[in-house]
């Protein structure tokens, strides 16, 4: 069977008919009922795109260097170790260096 390519969705794609979510009942994968709450917290965390930002305002700072593959790897292991990403355990170790300067 060949695989299916899905249809572009463009800002003029037809989308059907509106759904009156107060008359009819429709459930997500999980089983859930969508009612207009939940339409409502979908839209609102489809406005904040990425992870939250480790400032107080406005978006994260970051810093980037580069490191010998050997370094890298041997992060990404210490990192799944420890349950963390390579981001945190960077910033661990540099919090730390810069505590006893």
């Amino acid at each position: 069977m060949a695989k299916r390519t899905p249809p572009k969705v463009t800002t003029k794609t037809p989308i059907g008919r509106d759904v009156d979510l107060t008359r009819e009942v429709r459930r997500d994968k999980q089983g859930r009922r969508i009612d207009q709450a939940y339409v409502d917290e979908l839209i609102e965390a489809s406005r904040k795109p990425g992870r939250p930002s480790l400032a107080d305002e406005g978006p994260s700072p970051s810093i980037a260097f580069r490191l010998p593959a050997s370094l890298r790897q041997r992060a990404e292991e210490i990192a799944a170790q420890e349950g963390k990403t390579v981001s945190e355990l960077a910033r661990e170790a540099l919090e730390k260096r810069l505590e006893v300067s």
